[in-house]
């Protein structure tokens, strides 16, 4: 089952979006590497680190939240590795991010038709949350809800997804949307 991106309400409406999404392996351009990428020759900049302060007015998280919601999941899963190099893997954020990245991996396992590696993407995402609540002894962390972002993972593991999806296409494949609170929208 795919669900629609009508219903998706942007964090960044301002923001161009990509002319598709890149799934590795698909014929599609590489982004970066190709001259008909959709973001050839825009490298992009370091991204500042994230943190718990500084997320409601974090672009590149915001954004990367967006790509996320509407099935861009490659371009998602790229702002959020950039992210997680700049706040290193060991730091709160860091692990955090890795279970973005890791969730965002499973949306592209989705799109590429490897159950195998939706399942062990989404199951270690959910373990990543559960980590990260623990150790921020938090509820919600950048805005987003700890335990839905576990269950929401968790559930993504165990899904059945369809194998006819369009390539290059942006499809959201997941049940749910990472809708931060309290984000001012509008």
């Amino acid at each position: 089952m795919v669900y629609p991106v009508a219903e998706v309400v942007r964090l960044l409406p301002s923001s161009r979006l990509p002319e598709y999404t890149f799934v590795p392996g698909k014929n599609l351009p590489h982004p970066y590497r190709d001259p008909k990428g959709h973001s050839y020759g825009n490298k992009p900049k370091p991204p500042k680190a994230l943190t718990e302060d500084n997320w409601v007015e974090h672009r590149n998280y915001l954004n990367a939240i967006d790509y996320f919601n509407l099935g861009f999941y490659w371009e998602a899963h790229d702002e959020w590795e950039r992210l997680l190099r700049v706040c290193g893997p060991d730091s709160i954020p860091g692990r955090f991010l890795k279970g973005l990245v890791k969730l965002s991996a499973a949306g592209i396992k989705v799109r590429e038709g490897s159950i195998h590696g939706v399942r062990r993407h989404a199951a270690s995402a959910g373990e990543v949350f559960a980590d990260v609540a623990a150790e921020s002894n938090a509820d919600h962390y950048c805005g987003l809800e700890l335990t839905k972002l576990q269950f929401a993972a968790d559930r993504a593991a165990q899904l059945r997804y369809p194998d006819d999806l369009t390539m290059g296409e942006p499809i959201r494949v997941f049940p749910f949307m990472l809708e931060p609170e309290p984000f001012p929208l509008g």
